[in-house]
């Protein structure tokens, strides 16, 4: 009678490969103590400088971190750029979720790149209010652009910060501008007070805006329209070109019911169609003749005098707040305050003096 086969099953353990010996706890230990040790200041600006964009990445991430240390050397590195920054065009890319911003920012990145020109994209991302999460999807949107030897792509998540703006965006910008590129585009989030935020950091505000979409009107009533140097209809092909165009007629008569800019520019109002890429240049155009007429007319450069002196004021606001919530003794106060607020046994206006004044007495101290 023949013997059975024995079959092998799943259950049964075979040797396992040994690990060649050239591999070592003591060379992986290298490997990663060359990964976390950080390049000397002069190393990161003399890169930068040279158009690294390595180097320009990890010092963005160097002045986003909360890490002290972090921000620290971030500071000393953007201080040894400062000198050769200040050469860019910076425009503001602004409009309601929906409207084609990431698409249009990479027709138009990739327009100006065939002109030679360097562009840097700083796009703010929406972070969760709930468990700071964020989706930094703009890389793999702007598939096209992410490739373009002569544009850099830099997402950042928007955090609690002012308006939905990186806190570290205008540090990004002087990086940016101190490794060779020459046009700026931040893109917001464009919802809240972002827009306010990115106009204080751009010489061009570019409101993107829909055809049809029933915002006509509530558009010409918000503010934002005031801080537009150009309103452009997207997405104006199809059969929403007739809308467009309306669309255009409207905003060209609310625009003149405003009073002339302090830099006496007429805003100007066009239609365009970044999925065919129609108009693009014509954008660019507005652009380059506002840019003409500012700098000609000193304003350009007061503009971002003025620039400087509010993020120097915001900048000690912020300080000072995170330095007065911060305090131990503060926090035990405000407790106790807004339990006798609660309480009605004092207003909140007392309440907010007496704390005032308590962390003045430990300042003095």
């Amino acid at each position: 009678m023949a013997k059975k086969k024995k079959h092998s099953t799943a259950l049964n353990e075979i040797d396992g490969i040994d690990q060649p010996s050239s591999t070592n706890s003591s060379s992986i230990k290298k490997i990663k103590l060359k990964r976390s040790k950080l390049p000397s200041n002069k190393d990161f600006i003399e890169h930068i400088l040279k158009g690294n964009r390595s180097y320009l990445s990890r010092a963005i991430t160097l002045a986003e971190s909360t890490n002290i240390k972090h921000q620290r050397k971030a500071s000393k590195i953007i201080t040894g750029c400062l000198p050769h920054a200040n050469n860019s065009v910076r425009i503001g890319v602004t409009g309601v979720p929906g409207v084609g911003k990431s698409t249009f920012i990479e027709v138009f990145g990739t327009y100006l790149t065939s002109l030679g020109k360097k562009v840097a994209v700083l796009a703010v991302d929406p972070s969760s209010s709930i468990n700071r999460g964020s989706i930094l999807g703009d890389k793999t949107r702007m598939e096209m652009l992410v490739k373009d030897q002569n544009a850099f792509i830099r997402p950042s998540p928007s955090g609690d910060s002012l308006g939905g703006v990186a806190k570290k965006t205008r540090e990004a910008i002087v990086l940016c501008e101190a490794a060779g590129f020459d046009t700026i585009l931040i893109e917001t989030v464009g919802v809240g007070q972002s827009e306010t935020a990115v106009h204080s950091m751009v010489d061009f505000f570019l409101l993107l805006k829909l055809a049809g979409a029933g915002d006509e009107l509530q558009g010409i009533k918000r503010g934002i329209i005031e801080m537009a140097d150009a309103i452009v209809i997207n997405k104006a092909d199809g059969d929403n070109i007739k809308h467009a165009k309306l669309a255009k007629v409207e905003f060209a008569r609310a625009l003149h019911l405003y009073p002339l800019k302090e830099s006496s520019w007429q805003p100007k109002v066009l239609t365009c169609s970044a999925l065919h890429t129609t108009n693009i240049d014509q954008v660019w155009n507005i652009i380059e003749t506002y840019v003409q007429l500012t700098k000609s007319s000193n304003y350009f450069e007061r503009h971002r005098n003025d620039q400087n002196k509010f993020w120097l004021l915001e900048t000690i606001n912020q300080q000072l707040k995170g330095a007065f919530y911060s305090d131990p003794a503060i926090q035990k106060a405000f407790e106790k305050q807004l339990e006798q607020v609660n309480s009605s046994k004092i207003t909140p206006f007392d309440a907010a003096e007496y704390l005032l004044n308590l962390y003045d007495k430990k300042s003095e101290h």
